[in-house]
């Protein structure tokens, strides 16, 4: 049978109806997953086309899966963060959804004090256990969607579930009927995508999904959740670790558009950012994140890797405001006690700060030699350098510069009387066996002892 596809406007065949097949043994991809060995990527060298999305947006559950993973926040932490999340994301709403807990006295008070701001976005959504109790707090705390668990994989359905795969299929839609009565959008996390039997599977469950989806006349969310992280994004790469076969997938073959499309990965093996840009570049409109990638295990996608992204994918930040992204990360430190790692891209202590001399005589010379980017202007940050044993003069100046604001004139040069006798107090610093770097603290207070800066 041949039909014009909505998607690509052409003639295609249409026959490629995937069923379910309810094997009696979990397909556990030994060759791929064997659990004495790494993971092995395997390529079948099938291409899948890129179709970016129309429109692409960010969502984030920094307080469902975030707060699963370090001390829980308190009410005004997350009253705080929600604002914070909402300027981040501008007038467009680019940062369009985060999903709640709602289980306790806490999780509903924070929730309801985020409600009442009365903010357009991020539309606040919830993830709740396939109950009709918790499907009637949804609906009574007036939240529109909600995110059900719908496992997809035989390690879920056969070793934890202890169901078929038949049976699992006739629970979720089961559930989603409940979602419908209730007047609640689900949204179905497909848990453990990347070790599921996509086309024997997945994709058939999702065409189930779809159907009753048309036939209530409700929409339906998919979530596709690399819960392990085994997700790649490089292409020619077989089922079921392929970012990009996935979302094709689903589209191709199940028929969810776009915007009802979701990529939900976790970090274990440092693919968390590229998976989620391939999820776009691929057809889904949304990769769902959380602050600092703070989640599960090593993390989920950090948001604020995401905001870079789509500048990057798009050209513009689209009225995003980055310079929250400093914010949101003092605030972590400072108001939360949060230790961030100080390697960590745009938030972390050492993000744009060197150790090194070289690059901080270059950074005097033009600071766009060793900075990825106008950080005062895209993130309220300017470069910086840490004293160290390898910061040399220029290093000793340009900490000065940076340090007390020094412009034009009052800035200081590698062969300053002050400089120079600064570097010999930090090599005998140094000769003397140590091995931190050198605070600010004690650079201001040698400055004085040495005799202030010139007037």
């Amino acid at each position: 049978m041949l039909e014009i596809s909505k998607k690509t406007n052409l003639l295609e065949q249409a026959s490629y109806k995937y069923s379910l097949q309810d094997i009696p043994e979990p397909n556990l991809y030994r060759d791929v997953y064997d659990y004495d060995e790494v993971p092995k990527v395997a390529f079948n060298h099938r291409r899948v086309p890129m179709n970016m999305p129309e429109d692409i947006w960010i969502t984030d559950t920094s307080f469902r899966d975030g707060q699963q993973s370090m001390a829980p926040y308190t009410v005004k932490q997350i009253v705080d963060l929600y604002k914070l999340l909402a300027k981040l994301g501008g007038p467009y709403g680019l940062i369009r959804q985060s999903e709640f807990f709602v289980y306790s006295k806490k999780d509903r008070e924070a929730v309801e004090q985020c409600m009442d701001l009365g903010l357009p976005f991020p539309e606040i959504t919830t993830w709740i256990r396939a109950t009709e109790q918790d499907f009637k707090l949804v609906k009574d705390m007036g939240i529109r969607e909600t995110g059900i668990l719908v496992s997809c994989s035989d390690y879920h359905i056969f070793h934890k579930m202890k169901m078929t795969r038949r049976q699992a299929v006739d629970y979720y839609l089961a559930t989603i009927r409940k979602a419908f009565d209730a007047g609640i959008v689900p949204r179905c996390h497909l848990e453990d995508i990347t070790r599921a039997d996509f086309y024997g599977f997945v994709v058939p469950f999702v065409n189930e999904i779809m159907k009753l989806s048309e036939e209530a006349g409700v929409p339906v969310k998919i979530r596709a959740c690399d819960t392990m992280g085994y997700g790649v994004p490089f292409t020619e790469v077989a089922l079921p670790r392929s970012v990009s076969g996935i979302i094709y997938g689903l589209q191709h073959y199940s028929g969810v558009p776009s915007e009802m499309l979701e990529w939900h990965g976790h970090n274990d093996f440092h693919m968390a950012v590229a998976n989620a840009s391939t999820a776009w570049l691929y057809g889904a409109s949304a990769v769902n994140c959380s602050l600092l990638g703070i989640g599960e295990r090593t993390g989920n996608i950090p948001l604020e890797s995401m905001v870079f992204q789509y500048a990057a994918l798009r050209g513009s930040l689209d009225g995003m405001d980055s310079t929250v992204i400093t914010e949101i990360g003092r605030y972590f430190r400072e108001e939360m006690g949060y230790d961030i790692p100080p390697m960590t891209p745009f938030v972390g202590e050492n993000f744009n700060v060197t150790r090194a001399g070289i690059h901080a005589d270059g950074l005097m010379k033009d600071e766009e030699i060793y900075n990825i980017f106008n950080t005062r202007k895209i993130l309220n940050r300017a470069p910086g350098v840490t004293v160290s044993k390898t910061s040399g003069l220029a290093g000793i100046a340009y900490w000065i510069n940076e340090h007390f604001d020094l412009i034009g004139s009052q800035q200081y040069t590698k062969d300053d009387p002050l400089v120079l006798q600064l570097k010999e107090w930090v090599d005998e610093m140094y000769a003397d066996n140590r091995t931190t770097s050198i605070s600010n603290a004690e650079m201001c207070e040698k400055i004085e002892e040495l005799g202030g800066l010139r007037r």
